[in-house]
């Protein structure tokens, strides 16, 4: 079994080096410039759209407020992987590891919106009257790769069981360890928790995503800027590191083992992705869902996504780990306590240790009732409504596993999983590009001019 651990190590780390770094990144690029970067030509009309939209009606067809829809989309993105995720990265590959969280930020604003754009044109409605769309669809409809769309569809089936697993480790974990709380009892009550919520489809899930993610982001900053400020002495130094440390080695430290430039870009890259999902395809699934007139509108509420998520709160996730030193002290098999170690000293360790379980156990009910609405629609589109139904069991039964630490061989593939599904999901985007440059073209001709007189 070590054997065959190790191998599955060494398969993840090396598809998640060069390959991956030349397809994310140079994918995002090349849409960057198929768009006339106009993520930055036309930032301030996009946040208009977004930030100054967040609370407006809709009545183009659809089943979610873009709102709700963008909501829902953050949902999987906003848990794990912005709390513990962060300092792992900074663990396995040093401060420099948040400069390439940014850049596949930077670059993946491109994929991103291609994606939802896409998501949004080649949509569809269900047999239950719900708009359903992704890359399962854009990829058999707009290239006919049929194959390569089954392909895609199960593997994000199989890989939402193993995210699953880690996102209910990793509350299970940190109540355990802060409150005594059992880890089984953990499992049993969210997987309630989400039978409740998915139970009512996706119009529930957009419907508590409005409201939870906001509250849980607004708390978690506030905590982590007051937390910023006690250190704000330190703040220089954590970004002279980080940008340092992109492209220079660094020498262990305490329980940190030190961490070269290759690690410092294969664990950035894969936790920026992890982070904000640009590139991966499952935003699409959500933001299809949405009322809007344009795909392209929609498409700047996942350029919004990106902001929030990797932009704002996994800086902030950064700064409060960098600037506590917390990272030069635990160890790497520790760096999931990087963040409720670093609000002890000002919050005291009960309130610390609540306020980081309490928005990380937010973030992971809201991230594990979307991740698993996105393994059903995989479901759905491989075997229809009924195969979904039965998926969702699974899922639920996945969530308890993964509390206690079982199967955690499995855990071991999620990184491989990852890169199943985003492989073809980029290729076809690429692809594809002549018909989002359409699409945005289209907008900012007839459109853009319209919604600057409003």
């Amino acid at each position: 079994m070590e054997n065959f651990t190790n191998f599955i190590a060494k398969a993840s780390n090396f598809i998640w080096g060069m390959p991956l770094i030349i397809l994310l990144i140079g994918g995002g690029f090349f849409l960057t410039i198929r768009l006339n970067f106009f993520q930055f030509r036309y930032f301030p009309h996009i946040m208009a759209q977004t930030f100054g939209k967040i609370f407006a009606k809709s009545d183009a067809p659809g089943t979610l407020t873009p709102f709700q829809a963008t909501t829902a989309a953050l949902a999987s993105t906003m848990g794990a992987a912005n709390i513990v995720g962060v300092p792992v990265a900074i663990a396995l590959g040093g401060p420099g590891a948040i400069f390439w969280m940014w850049l596949v930020a930077l670059i993946g604003i491109g994929t991103k919106y291609s994606e939802v754009v896409l998501g949004i044109h080649y949509r569809e409605k269900n047999v239950n009257g719900e708009y359903v769309g992704g890359p399962m669809y854009y990829i058999k409809k707009g290239l006919g790769w049929k194959n390569i769309a089954y392909f895609f569809a199960f593997a994000l089936m199989i890989e939402v069981v193993a995210s699953t697993m880690v996102q209910s480790n990793s509350i299970a974990a940190t109540l355990d360890s802060s409150f005594g709380i059992s880890p089984l009892m953990t499992g049993i009550f969210v997987a309630i928790l989400v039978i409740l919520v998915t139970y009512g489809g996706i119009k529930t899930i957009g419907k508590v995503s409005e409201k939870l993610i906001p509250v849980i982001v607004v708390l978690y900053l506030l905590s982590a800027f007051i937390v910023i400020a006690v250190n704000i002495k330190e703040v220089p130094t954590a970004f002279t590191l980080i940008f340092e440390h992109a492209f220079m080695p660094i020498s262990a430290a305490g329980g940190f083992a030190g961490a070269g430039v290759a690690a410092a870009i294969r664990w950035g890259l894969a936790r920026g992705l992890y982070s904000n999902e640009a590139g991966m395809g499952t935003a699409p699934i959500a933001h299809s869902a949405a009322m809007n007139d344009h795909p392209a509108k929609q498409g700047f509420w996942g350029i919004f996504e990106v902001i929030v998520d990797t932009l704002v709160v996994c800086t902030i996730t950064a700064l409060v780990v960098l600037t506590s030193g917390v990272w030069k002290d635990i160890p790497t098999n520790d760096a999931s306590t990087m963040v409720a170690a670093s609000f002890v000293p000002v919050f005291g360790a009960s309130i610390g240790g609540f306020i980081v379980s309490a928005t990380l156990f937010l973030f992971v009910i809201t991230t594990v009732v979307v991740i698993i609405f996105y393994g059903e629609k995989q479901a759905e589109f491989l075997f229809g409504t009924t195969f979904a139904k039965v998926m969702r069991f699974v899922y639920i039964a996945a969530i308890v596993v993964g509390a206690v630490g079982g199967l955690q061989f499995i855990w071991q593939f999620l990184d491989l999983l990852l890169a199943a599904v985003v492989i073809p999901n980029v290729i076809a985007v690429l692809f594809l590009n002549g018909k989002v440059r359409e699409i945005t073209k289209d907008y900012f001709t007839n459109f853009y001019p319209k919604e600057k007189r409003k």
